[in-house]
Order: C-alpha cells, then structure tokens, then sequence
C-alpha cells in the first residue's frame, strides 16, 4: 500500500503549534493510515517524544510513525540562525537521514484542511521540489542578494519553505545538500531567509508548483484567507495565535484552537519564560500588528 511520507524538523519550541498541525492534519485526511510520519527531534526529551505518541493515540492515528533525534547546531552552527534557532536548516538533512525517495515537508506553524493523500499521485519527474510559487523575487526580501549576487532572475517565481514535496532521489544523485552548503559558505551574511533562501537558491528557477492552497499565508492582523473552501493555512510572521496576548491579536486564534488537544495544551500552552523571552524578541512585531489592526 503506497504512503505518503511526512516530516516536521522540531525542537521545544515548536511543540506548541505542531499539535494543532498534527491534528488537522489527520482529522482532514480520508485515510491515515496511508501515512507514515518522521519527527525529526531537536533536543525533545523523552517526556516530549511520549506526548508525541500519546497525542497520535488521541487523534486515533492508525498510520505510522517515527522518531529520529538530529543535531542541527553541529551540522549548521556556520550558518545565521532564526532566533538563534538552527532547526529550519533541518529539511536539508533529509535526504541523508530519511530512508525514502519522496517526503512532504511541513513547518509546525500550520492547519491543514485539505486531504495531504491527494499528493500520493503527485509526479515530481525530474524536479528535485515542489512548492507553492508566491511573488516574483523582486517582491521578496533577499531578492538583492538572490539576484545581485546569484543572477536569479527578479521574474522568477519565489516560493514558501514551509510546505514542500522533496524528491529525495534527485537529491541524492545531483548532490543537492552540498550545492546549498556551498551557497551558505560562500554567502553566511547573505541567508536573509535562512533556508528558505538557499532553497530559492537552488531551485527558484526550477520546481514543480503546488496549487496555492497548499501554503495560505494567515498573517494575525488579516481575516481567512479566501483562496479555496479548504487549506494549507501558515501562521506566517509574529505572533503566532499562541504567543503571548495571541488570543486578542491574530485572527487565527479561534481556528488554530479549535484543533487544539486539551492534553497537548495542558503541556504546551502555557506560559514559560521562553514564552516571554519570545515576546521581548519579537516585540516590534507586535507593535506592528496593533498599528494595522488599528488601521495606522
């Protein structure tokens, strides 16, 4: 029996919105038990793997699963960290740490409303990627350095990481990792986007387009997305619906919770001094937000 094959590259952090990931995820999709899914841990302890298992058990997942423990600060400590935060670069290693030839890509930040079994019959041929395509590069933040630097046309179709269909095959054969650490030696200042923007890199000029509903940007200050009746829906910038004062500024909030497991949250969604460390950090974003929503 064919199975789609799902990867999440978490640490601590990331619990909190992977359950709600997780959970619409397999409560949307026609049969789960055509699902194997890999946890590729970063620094989770034993406490947090069992409740992996145990929110699976919950959401009655007949599929399989996998926990695999990974080490992203020794594989990319050269390289810029998202708040302070190596994990990302982790769906690099994928095609050396998964034993498959083809793997779907989520970030933890998401609800997933559409049935993921409709990739089973996706065909990525000799494409080593695919992703949904979003502006042109022009529009896109590290467009001066993907352009300036590597030539990519500003035309170019800019994509998303945070929803991805690798062809682990390709990316064995034509030695994709070494291509993108290669980037990331020659250019450490450069990776505005982090992985995001070795990927475009790589591949901007060159992958297969996932229909848009596949990754809907679901930003806190904007309503739902209207893009089709079922979605991808990405938390994208900050805060996300579970930070600090989430529930009164993103929009998302209700929708995210609804999918929320109450033992899940009874571990995850409480505030620690992470939470507010966070908050400090991403303090101008929440400016931000206010402003919009107060239409300034």
């Amino acid at each position: 029996m064919p199975s789609l094959n799902i990867a999440f590259c978490i640490n601590r952090l990331a619990l909190v919105g992977l359950g709600s990931t997780v959970s619409s995820l397999i409560r949307n999709c026609s049969d789960p038990s055509k699902i194997t899914f890999w946890f590729m841990c970063a620094g989770l302890t034993e406490t947090d793997k069992n409740n992996i298992k145990l929110l699976l058990n919950a959401e009655n997942f007949k599929g399989s699963y996998h926990l695999v423990d990974f080490d992203p600060v020794s594989q990319f400590k050269m390289l810029t960290p998202l708040h302070g935060d190596w994990t990302p670069y982790g769906r690099l290693l994928l095609a050396d740490l998964l034993p498959v030839d083809v793997v779907m890509y989520l970030d933890a930040d998401l609800l997933i409303e559409v049935d993921v079994l409709e990739l089973l019959d996706a065909d990525l041929g000799n494409y080593g990627l695919a992703a949904v395509p979003g502006a042109k590069l022009k529009h896109a933040l590290d467009n001066p350095f993907l352009n300036g630097k590597l030539n990519i046309s500003l035309e170019a179709d800019y994509f998303n990481s945070g929803v991805l269909l690798m062809n682990l095959v390709h990316w064995r054969s034509e030695n994709t990792k070494q291509k993108l650490l290669n980037i990331a030696e020659r250019y450490p200042n450069d990776l505005i986007s982090h992985d995001q923007t070795l990927l475009n890199a790589v591949f901007a000029q060159n992958y297969y387009h996932l229909p848009a509903a596949y990754n809907c940007a679901w930003y806190a200050y904007r309503n739902r997305p209207k893009i089709a009746d079922r979605m991808i829906l990405h938390f994208l910038g900050s805060p996300k619906p579970w930070d600090i004062g989430g529930r009164f500024l993103h929009k998302a909030y209700l929708a995210w919770k609804s999918y929320l497991n109450k033992d899940w949250a009874k571990y995850y969604f409480k505030t620690s001094l992470n939470d507010v460390k966070r908050a400090w950090n991403i303090r101008r974003s929440y400016g931000k937000v206010v402003r919009k929503m107060m239409g300034k």
